[in-house]
C-alpha cells in the first residue's frame, strides 16, 4: 500500500474528497473554521476521551463524584423561571437507573436531545430531593454508533457548531484512505527522543486502544509541532550564515563618540555590556541578527541609536521600523531629541532646497540627517515643510542618514542608497517575511539587524519565536529609578484617583491620564480622547491640561510634548501614543482608564512612563474588570513590576496562538503543544532540529521533512527553500 505524507495530505482539499457524509456544504463550513485539507482534519485531535470500557453504571454514582454519564434521554422539557430565565429538565438513564439533568438558560437542548437520543454528560454529581442530579453538565449528543461498548470514544473540539459525532465520523472514514503515513523524522532521532512513529501516532490519537496509547500519540504530535518550528528556525539561521553579504563596520567612530559623550547621563553597566555585544557583531563581516530585550526605561533607544550611528559612521544608512504610525512618530521625536542633546542636529536648509549626496563630515561638525516616513506622515530634522517626494528622493540618494518609519519602509517606491543597519521595534508585531523585505531594500550588503522588545520574553518564546537570533538583555534600570507603586481603583471611586493626581501636582509633579482604548478607528479614538479631555478640564478646574493623540501632526504632538516637558502643563491627557518614547522625569503619576481593556504588555509599557526621575512613580488602574482574564491582568499588574513575570502571565492568559500569530502567520498553528507546559520537549526538539540542519543544511537528504515544514508552516517559510 502506498504511503502518504502530511505534506501531500495538506495539498488535498476536503472539498475535493469523497469522505462519506462530508459534502460541499459541510466542507465549506469546515473551511471557514480553518479546516481546509485532509491534513487539517487529521490534525484536529480529540480534546478528551470517554473510556466506555470502564464506565460505571448510573446506579453506582455517588454525590460529589466528577463523572461521565452515558445514557439515553428518556424525557426532556422546559419551563420558564422568573426574570425571563428558562429551566430545561431531562431524565437520562441506562440499564441500571436514571439521573436528573438540568440546564439553566440553555433551551436549545430540548430540540437537540429529543427522547431516545444517546448523550454523554460530564459534571459533578449532586442530589436534589433525594435524587441524583447533574447541573449544567458538559453535554455531547452521540450519533452513528459512536457509543459502542468496549472502546475509547474521542470527543473533539466543536467546529462552527458541528456536533462532535460528525467530526469523529469524518475522521474515521478518512483515516483508512490517508494511511499508512510516511514518517519524516529520521529513525535515529525518534529513538533518541523516545517517540512512536507518525503513522501509529495519527491512528492512536483518534482511535486509541488504551489511555497509554493516546498519551504516546499526543507526545509524538507535540514533538512534531515543535520540531517543525525549530527546523524552520534552524534553516533560517543556517541560510543567514551561508548566504550573508556582510560588512565589518569600524567601531568607535566620530558620530558614536560624539553621541555618547554628549549624553547628559552615564550609561548603565548593562547598556555598556549590550553595546559591546552589538559592536562585536558589527565588527565582523557576518551580518548581525540580534534580539535586544529590556524592561521599560532600561535605555534600549540609546543603545539602538549608538548601534545605528556605528553603521552611519562607515557611510551606510540606518533604518528603524515600527509597527504603527504612532510608534514611528514617537521614535522619530525621541531620536531627534537624543541627537539634539548630543549636538548632532544638522544645519537647516530652506524649504524645497534639494540636498546632494556628500560626505557626512563636510560640515564643521558631524551631524545626522534624520527622516520620518509613514503612510501619512513625513518629516526631516534638517528642513521644514519637506514633501513626501523630497523625502523619498533624499533616502534614495543617501542624503538621509537615518530613516524612521512603519511598513511604509518596505513598500514599492522606497529605495535606499546604502542601507547597512536596521532596527525593528515591537518585534512581536512583525513576521520573518517582513524582516526579509526590509533586508532586501539593501543593494550592496545584507544589513545588520537589531530587533527590540520592551516586554521581556520568556525563555520558552525566545527558543521558538526568536531561536534564529542572538539575544542581549538590558537587565538594569538607570540609577535612581524606584519601583512604581500600582493600585487598582473602581470607576465609581474615580474621585480618589483625581485627588492623587492633584496631590502630586501640588508637590510640583506632573501626571498622565490615558484614555479608554477604542478599537474602532484612530479618528474615533481621537474624538473620544478629545471628549475625555474636555470632561477632565471640568474635573481638574484650574490645572493646566494638554491633549495628545495619534491624529495630531508630528509638529503638533511635539509642541504638546515640549510644553509638558517644560512643566507648562500639569496633566497630559493621551491615548496610547505615549506608550513608547516619552521620557518626562517630572511625571510621577499615570491614570489608565478602563485599564482592564488593555493587554499586559501595553499596561507595562504605559506604567513605565512614570517614575523615571528622582521621585517615585504611581500607576492607577481605573477600572471594573468584567471578565476573569481582565481581573487576572489587573491583579498581575498590582502584584509585580517584574517584566519577566508579566510576560509569563501574558503568555498564559492570551495563549500562545495569539503570541505566535501576532508575529507571523503559520506559527500560530500549535494545536497540541504548549510551550510552557512542554518546555522540556521544546528543548529536545530544538537540539535535534539544529543538529539535523547542521548536517543537512538544505534538507536535501530529508525531502519529506522539507515538504512538511513548507506545507504546514505556510508561505512565511517559503523563502527558506528558494535557491
Amino acid at each position: 500500500m502506498r504511503t502518504r505524507s502530511l505534506a501531500e495530505l495538506a495539498g488535498i482539499r476536503l472539498a475535493d474528497t469523497k469522505i462519506r457524509g462530508l459534502g460541499p456544504k459541510f466542507a465549506a463550513i469546515l473551511e471557514k473554521a480553518g479546516i481546509v485539507t485532509v491534513a487539517d482534519l487529521l490534525l484536529h485531535v480529540p480534546r478528551r476521551y470517554i473510556d466506555r470500557r470502564r464506565m460505571a453504571p448510573i446506579s453506582g454514582l455517588r454525590p460529589g463524584d466528577e463523572a461521565t454519564v452515558l445514557g439515553r434521554v428518556r424525557s426532556i422539557s422546559s419551563r420558564p423561571l422568573r426574570g425571563r430565565r428558562v429551566l430545561v429538565e431531562a431524565t437520562v438513564g441506562d440499564a441500571s437507573g436514571s439521573i436528573r439533568v438540568i440546564w439553566f438558560n440553555q433551551r436549545w437542548w430540548v430540540e437537540k436531545l429529543p427522547p431516545g437520543t444517546e448523550v454523554a454528560l460530564f459534571g459533578t454529581v449532586e442530589t436534589f430531593r433525594g435524587r441524583l442530579q447533574l447541573t449544567n453538565p458538559v453535554t455531547e449528543p452521540m450519533r452513528g454508533g459512536l457509543t459502542k461498548t468496549g472502546r475509547i470514544v474521542p470527543i473533539y473540539p466543536s467546529v462552527a457548531g458541528l456536533p462532535t459525532w460528525r467530526i469523529q465520523q469524518w475522521i474515521e472514514h478518512a483515516l483508512p484512505h490517508a494511511r499508512p503515513l510516511v514518517d519524516p523524522v529520521p529513525p535515529d532521532v525518534r529513538e533518541r527522543v523516545g517517540v512512536v512513529d507518525r503513522d501509529r501516532a495519527i491512528a492512536d490519537i483518534h482511535l486509541p486502544e488504551s489511555s497509554a496509547a493516546a498519551d504516546r500519540a499526543r507526545e509524538r504530535l507535540v514533538f512534531d509541532e515543535l520540531f517543525r518550528l525549530e527546523v524552520a528556525l534552524a534553516l533560517q539561521k543556517r541560510r543567514q550564515i551561508d548566504e550573508a553579504r556582510g560588512f565589518a563596520h569600524p567601531v568607535g567612530g566620530p558620530l558614536v563618540s560624539a553621541f555618547l559623550s554628549g549624553l547628559p547621563f552615564e550609561l548603565t553597566d548593562a547598556q555598556r555590556r549590550v553595546l559591546a555585544e552589538i559592536e562585536g557583531d558589527l565588527a565582523v563581516e557576518h551580518p548581525m541578527h540580534r534580539l535586544l530585550q529590556g524592561e521599560v526605561g532600561s535605555g534600549k533607544t540609546v543603545v539602538a541609536v549608538a548601534a545605528l550611528l556605528t553603521g552611519i559612521d562607515g557611510g551606510w544608512q540606518g533604518a528603524v521600523m515600527a509597527p504603527t504610525e504612532v510608534l514611528a512618530a514617537q521614535h522619530y521625536l525621541a531620536i531627534r531629541s537624543l541627537l539634539d542633546l548630543a549636538g548632532l542636529t544638522p544645519p537647516q536648509v530652506g524649504e524645497g532646497e534639494r540636498l546632494g549626496m556628500g560626505s557626512l563630515f563636510e560640515e564643521d561638525r558631524p551631524s545626522v540627517r534624520l527622516a520620518l516616513l509613514t503612510g501619512s506622515q513625513v518629516a526631516v530634522n534638517f528642513a521644514s515643510g519637506a514633501t513626501r517626494g523630497e523625502v523619498l528622493a533624499w533616502i534614495a540618494d543617501g542624503t538621509v542618514d537615518l530613516v524612521v518609519g512603519t511598513h511604509a519602509l518596505i513598500q514599492e517606491g522606497v529605495s535606499f542608497a546604502r542601507l547597512g543597519i536596521a532596527v525593528v521595534d515591537e518585534q512581536h508585531r512583525f513576521g520573518a517575511l517582513q524582516r526579509v523585505r526590509l533586508r532586501d531594500k539593501a543593494t550592496e550588503i545584507d544589513p545588520d539587524l537589531l530587533i527590540m522588545t520592551a516586554t521581556p520574553i520568556p525563555r520558552t518564546l525566545s527558543m521558538t519565536l526568536y531561536g534564529d537570533l542572538e539575544v542581549s538583555v538590558l537587565d538594569e534600570l538607570p540609577p535612581g529609578r524606584t519601583p512604581i507603586e500600582t493600585v487598582a481603583i473602581s470607576k465609581a471611586d474615580e474621585d480618589r484617583a483625581w485627588e492623587l493626581v492633584r496631590r502630586q501636582v501640588a508637590e510640583g509633579r506632573q501626571a498622565f491620564v490615558v484614555c479608554p482604548l477604542v478599537e474602532d478607528s484612530p479618528k474615533v479614538e481621537a474624538a473620544s480622547a478629545t471628549a475625555e479631555f474636555e470632561r477632565l478640564q471640568g474635573v481638574f478646574g484650574d490645572l493646566r491640561l494638554g491633549l495628545i493623540h495619534g491624529q495630531l501632526l508630528p509638529r503638533e504632538k511635539e509642541a504638546v510634548m515640549e510644553a509638558f516637558r517644560a512643566g507648562e502643563l500639569h496633566v497630559l491627557v493621551a491615548t496610547t501614543v505615549i506608550e513608547v518614547g516619552i521620557d518626562v522625569p517630572n511625571a510621577t503619576v499615570i491614570v489608565i482608564e478602563d485599564a482592564d481593556r488593555f493587554g499586559l504588555s501595553q499596561l507595562h509599557q504605559l506604567r513605565g512612563r512614570v517614575g523615571r526621575g528622582a521621585h517615585p512613580g504611581i500607576c492607577i488602574l481605573l477600572c471594573d474588570p468584567s471578565t476573569e482574564e481582565g481581573e487576572a491582568r489587573i491583579a498581575a499588574m498590582v502584584a509585580t513590576t517584574d517584566g519577566f513575570v508579566l510576560a509569563e502571565e501574558d503568555l498564559r492568559l492570551r495563549g500562545q496562538g495569539t503570541v505566535f500569530g501576532a508575529r507571523q502567520s503559520g506559527m500560530g498553528d500549535l494545536k497540541l503543544a504548549d510551550i510552557l507546559r512542554d518546555f522540556e520537549v521544546l528543548a529536545v526538539a530544538r537540539r535535534e532540529a539544529f543538529a539535523l540542519v547542521e548536517s543537512d543544511p538544505r534538507l536535501e537528504r530529508h525531502p519529506e521533512l522539507a515538504a512538511e515544514v513548507r506545507a504546514l508552516l505556510g508561505d512565511v517559510v517559503e523563502w527558506l527553500f528558494v535557491s
